[in-house]
């Protein structure tokens, strides 16, 4: 017997499991006579049901996420649409029926900024009956910040709160997100399933990966071609340039994008938690790959930075409900809890409840048509103390510190769709990047010089001294010179007896600064998101209000217009 041709083609506008399973349908629904005249069968398969998966995303994670989601759910019978938050406007729910809500939180427990607008609108109380809407949220987050996955928990309680169904609780996931996510996805597919459409278990991350090569999961073994520092003799800080080869990774990325990187331990503290545990440092012990002694381990492979809940439970005394009490304040890492713990855990337990060592994501410096075969990183060294004891960042001072001596860094690229130059290359663009907030705008502007740009170029960058701290000063002013850098303001905060920031110099120069926007620029800012991106972002609403003569509510429309244009693009951290 001849196969039959399938009735839905490759081109059609459905995803390969979708396809399949309509073609299943038809072969089914009619049988082939040898006069091609169709047979009705006794069944028809139920429809797929409808999945909407939300994402709220600053660095590129959760739009990642949410399309493996859309992919798994595919899988298990539903129709799934992948929707960015900023083009879902919230009388949109009540049609939905089924949400998947995926969002990180970002600075002071802030939505990422394509979330916004809908969380303000939840929060206004302003939402059509939301009954017959079912929803699960998965919260993305970092135990090492204090407001650990705070927007995916308001958006679970306001939902709620608006009348929507919780199909299955809320998963909050750390830096390792992987197996909780997997979790989650099983669990709220399944609940919210009607029983119509496929069965299969969900395909997701740990069972059907998406991605080929070298990932974050599968780290490029990068090379460490160079090394500066950027800051002169006598500066307060330390900002040091690396460049590394991606050749033979195969690995592409785009202005805009940041590079993860994988740190190693600093070796004096490694060998501190070896003394604390009361080792040599060669036992065996169980790691991600495999068994190895227990220096190489804690180096490689082990977070010893805040103390996983886990290990708070091993080590502090329970109360009075037979629970761990917290960990004291004065806890920073893993060697403070080992130090202040009254009796020493076995190796196996103490193992047991480390976390993994987690990448670092840095914002790429460079342009791959500038630099082709490379990435380059601008990284600010972290040293402070406390507790007696020196401090060090882990992934900063691996960088400045044992990288060029270790040979190669396991790295991959981090995508991030949210910051990207404009696609037409006429259009003026404004950057506000004080110290190593320039890095993205090094690339930015080397970009735009490789592809023949011809918009104008404005950056706005700070650091404390001019003599000291001038990142990437001869770059610079030589873009200046050369008239590929349009404008160039500067902020110096110990130059003078008055600090001056870089949202001052936007201010002074309200009047042109607006005259662009009405030109139709964009407009970007990266750096710290606690305070230097508010205070840009509220100097932006004032210079709308005195160039523009805006109201208040006048100026915050144009500025959430310039953010639903794209033309308003923040990288903060």
């Amino acid at each position: 017997m001849n196969t039959p041709t399938p009735l839905i083609p490759d081109s059609a506008p459905f995803t390969p499991e979708q396809r399949a399973w309509l073609n299943g349908f038809f072969a089914g629904m009619y049988s082939r006579s040898s006069g091609g005249v169709p047979a009705l069968a006794t069944a028809a398969p139920a429809a797929l049901t409808p999945l909407t998966i939300l994402f709220g995303s600053q660095t590129g994670t959760s739009e990642a996420i949410a399309k493996k989601a859309a992919k798994a759910a595919a899988k298990r019978g539903f129709a799934a649409t992948v929707t960015d938050m900023r083009t879902f406007e919230v009388g949109k729910l009540p049609a939905a029926k089924n949400i998947l809500l995926v969002t990180s939180t970002y600075g002071d427990g802030e939505p990422p900024d394509n979330a916004k607008a809908l969380h303000a609108a939840l929060t206004s109380g302003k939402v059509p009956s939301l009954t017959d809407l079912r929803f699960s949220v998965c919260a993305l987050g970092d135990t090492n910040y204090t407001h650990f996955c705070k927007c995916g928990r308001e958006f679970d309680a306001l939902l709620e709160k608006c009348g929507a169904t919780r199909a299955t609780a809320r998963v909050d996931c750390d830096l390792d997100y992987d197996a909780a996510f997997a979790s989650w996805l099983d669990a709220a597919l399944g609940a919210l399933s009607t029983g119509t459409g496929a069965s299969a278990p969900a395909e997701t991350t740990e069972s059907a990966p998406d991605e080929t090569g070298y990932s974050k999961k599968n780290p490029f073994p990068a090379p460490v071609l160079a090394f500066r520092a950027l800051n002169a003799a006598g500066s307060a800080k330390e900002v040091n340039h690396f460049e590394f080869s991606l050749d033979g990774s195969n690995l592409a990325y785009e202005t805009g994008d940041a590079l993860g990187v994988y740190p190693q331990n600093c070796p004096d503290l490694v060998g501190d938690v070896i003394r604390a545990l009361g080792c040599d440092g060669e036992e065996a012990v169980p790691t991600p790959a495999g068994e190895l002694p227990l220096r190489t381990a804690l180096t490689i492979h082990y977070d010893l930075g805040r103390p996983s809940q886990a290990l708070i439970d091993l080590l502090v005394p329970a109360g009075a409900n037979g629970k761990a009490t917290a960990a004291p304040t004065a806890i920073r890492d893993v060697l403070d809890l080992l130090l202040d713990a009254e009796t020493k855990p076995s190796l196996a337990a103490f193992i047991a409840a480390l976390k993994k060592i987690q990448p670092r994501l840095y914002s790429i410096s460079s342009s791959p048509k500038a630099h082709p075969g490379q990435v380059h990183l601008t990284v600010g060294a972290v040293r402070y103390e406390a507790n007696g004891r020196k401090r060090k960042g882990v992934c900063s001072m691996f960088l400045a510190e044992r990288a060029m001596a270790v040979g190669k860094a396991g790295v991959f690229v981090h995508s991030n769709s949210n910051f990207r130059l404009p696609a037409d290359g006429t259009k003026p663009v404004i950057m506000c990047g004080p110290g190593t907030g320039v890095a993205p705008f090094r690339a930015f502007l080397e970009e735009r010089r490789a592809t023949g740009a011809t918009g104008k170029n404005w950056l706005f960058f700070g650091d404390q001294r001019s003599s000291t701290d001038f990142l990437y000063r001869d770059e610079l002013l030589g873009m200046q010179q050369d008239g590929h850098l349009t404008r160039l303001d500067l902020a110096w905060s110990r130059d003078q007896t008055e600090k001056i920031y870089v949202q001052q110099r936007m201010i002074e120069q309200a009047a042109e600064l607006f005259a662009w926007l009405e030109a139709g620029a964009c407009f970007y800012v990266c750096g710290d998101a606690s305070r230097m991106a508010k205070d840009v972002d509220a100097a932006l609403h004032k210079v709308i209000e005195l160039a523009g003569g805006r109201t208040p509510a006048q100026a915050a429309d144009y500025v959430q217009a310039l953010k639903n244009a794209k033309c308003y693009q923040r990288d903060v951290y």
